[in-house]
């Protein structure tokens, strides 16, 4: 990153950083202070945000390491099957999100993909978790596959309440959450898109989206498919 971006990068995290932190010290020091006159429900409750509030961090600190990475360009490309690759996570979200439904549609006989398989993973992983935490509950996250003019087209379509035209701009950007009645459910620091696409952008592909206001919202992403002799990139017309 280059050096303004850079502080303007390190100013954002800082921020987002010291809501959670206020609140673990907070409810900490109160526990501690207070213990003894806390009933048991109240203390299982601050405990429960503590949990919570740490976890955020967690994930915070973990996407931060790969926005590095993936500025730095350390993708490992190799032939990858794409839909082997999917299926070895759907069992994840089943198993996460249980009053969801998970469809996958591979295309057959889907030739190789030149990507970075754990990369590769953590997009789809993404866009899966995304759209399971963006869609209510008794809905159908699906995931298909297919092949268009030398690249592989790999779709995430979800039931939720779809995007605004005036909120498509910010979808892709660091710390930008667009808010509707899900995403005030859900914690979220605003970086998982902006993963998504430079980890999409770093192997040659591209990703975009169709939505329409609560009906949905539809990712799709493209790659070349593997070839020996030459690095194919792929585009939106593709």
């Amino acid at each position: 990153m280059e050096k303004s971006v850079q502080d303007e990068f390190i100013s954002t995290v800082s921020h987002e950083m010291r809501t959670p932190l206020t609140s673990i010290r907070g409810f900490s020091q109160t526990l501690l202070s207070s213990w003894d006159r806390i009933d048991d429900e109240n203390k299982k409750k601050f405990i429960k945000i503590i949990e919570e509030q740490s976890n955020r961090l967690i994930n915070l600190v973990e996407n931060i390491l790969t926005v590095s990475k993936a500025h730095k360009g350390t993708a490992v490309m190799q032939k990858v099957f794409v839909n082997a690759s999917i299926k070895s996570i759907m069992p994840m979200f089943l198993e996460q999100y249980k009053t969801h439904s998970f469809v996958f549609i591979p295309q057959k006989d889907l030739p190789p993909a030149r990507l970075d398989d754990d990369k590769f993973q953590q997009i789809m992983t993404n866009l899966i978790d995304n759209a399971s935490k963006y869609s209510p509950d008794g809905s159908t996250v699906t995931v298909s596959t297919e092949t268009k003019n030398e690249c592989i087209i790999i779709k995430v379509k979800d039931e939720g309440v779809g995007i605004k035209k005036e909120d498509a701009d910010k979808l892709f950007k660091k710390f930008s959450r667009i808010e509707n009645h899900l995403t005030s459910k859900t914690q979220g620091n605003g970086l998982g898109l902006y993963i998504t696409k430079q980890l999409v952008e770093g192997m040659n592909g591209q990703i975009s989206f169709e939505s329409e206001e609560n009906k949905g919202t539809t990712f799709v992403v493209r790659f070349p498919v593997y070839n020996e002799e030459e690095v194919l990139k792929c585009s939106q017309k593709s």
